[in-house]
């Protein structure tokens, strides 16, 4: 494993291996037990996205782990200004241990690793979200204490958070059933990854897709970079909010996962969150623990 660009990248024992050596270091964290394996290291971060959770996450941990964070806005980069992503990725090669980078383009991340030396992390892209689905795993197999056998319904938009759930939920033995309205499906590349896993389920009925399920997951309807299609989104996803109607079609003490930031009354009830508040900030605290792994399998 030398970059995190997507999970489709990954084989089933590389993903649980981030997982167990997470739980490692948030044991260590917890216990105020020292683990400065980046001594000495550092690692940019281009954000051409903003974000609260990615750029502290990323920040703290890299200062956890002994090593050196260095933010880089796509306004102060000669990237912003026209410079190939190739000719970033050399430079930045010489002068750092690893990137991580929250963009729009995949492509953009995939560039950095076929020129740049060094680990690439993919902070988020429109196709995926590695990082944070790594983040829920940890998250569930906390909560259950396995992640093979359970059953996760996603209910919404078919989005790069849907992309990365499916793969990784299939990698790790878990079903997942995607409930979205036509036009709004998971990228073609993903399905097809998919295509013929009996733990998959694709449907427009939220309520065939929650039904037994352990743990039911949402996102945003209208995503960064979406905003002029908000009130179009808003229509097309009526019937698609995780409420306590919904709810009660889940197995009984189902899970609720959010990657935040949640618009409640939206796609998520004010009175669904709050139940399920301490699963949700669980699974944000997660991100710290399961990058700082990330970079650690990377970067030492």
């Amino acid at each position: 494993m030398k970059h995190l660009l997507k999970l489709l990248d990954l084989g089933s024992e590389e993903i649980i291996g981030i997982l167990d050596l997470a739980d490692q270091l948030k044991y260590e964290r917890k216990n105020h037990i020292p683990h400065p394996h980046l001594a000495g290291k550092s690692i940019g971060l281009i954000f051409q996205k903003s974000s609260t959770r990615t750029r502290v996450s990323f920040e703290t941990g890299i200062y956890q782990l002994g090593g050196q964070p260095l933010f880089l806005s796509s306004k102060d980069l000669q990237i912003g200004r026209g410079e190939p992503v190739q000719d970033t990725a050399r430079v930045l090669s010489r002068y750092l241990d690893g990137i991580m980078i929250r963009t729009f383009e995949q492509k953009e991340v995939e560039d950095l690793a076929k020129y740049g030396s060094i680990p690439i992390i993919n902070g988020l892209t429109d196709f995926c979200h590695p990082c944070q689905v790594l983040a829920d795993l940890m998250t569930i197999r906390e909560h259950y204490a396995k992640l093979e056998g359970l059953k996760l319904a996603y209910i919404g938009d078919g989005n790069n958070m849907t992309n990365s759930l499916i793969v990784g939920c299939l990698k790790t033995g878990m079903k997942i059933s995607v409930a979205c309205p036509e036009g709004y499906r998971p990228d073609p590349v993903v399905l097809d990854f998919a295509k013929g896993n009996p733990g998959f389920e694709l449907t427009d009925d939220p309520k065939q897709a929650v039904r037994d399920a352990d743990v039911v997951y949402t996102d945003t309807w209208a995503s960064m970079g979406q905003e002029a299609e908000k009130e179009a989104r808003i229509k097309a996803f009526a019937g698609y909010q995780v409420n306590a109607e919904l709810m009660q079609l889940a197995k009984e003490g189902a899970m609720v996962q959010h990657c935040l930031p949640a618009y409640r009354g939206q796609e998520i009830t004010d009175e669904v969150f709050e139940a399920h508040a301490d699963e949700l900030f669980e699974e944000a605290e997660n991100r710290l623990h399961a990058q700082k792994a990330v970079m650690v399998t990377l970067m030492k």
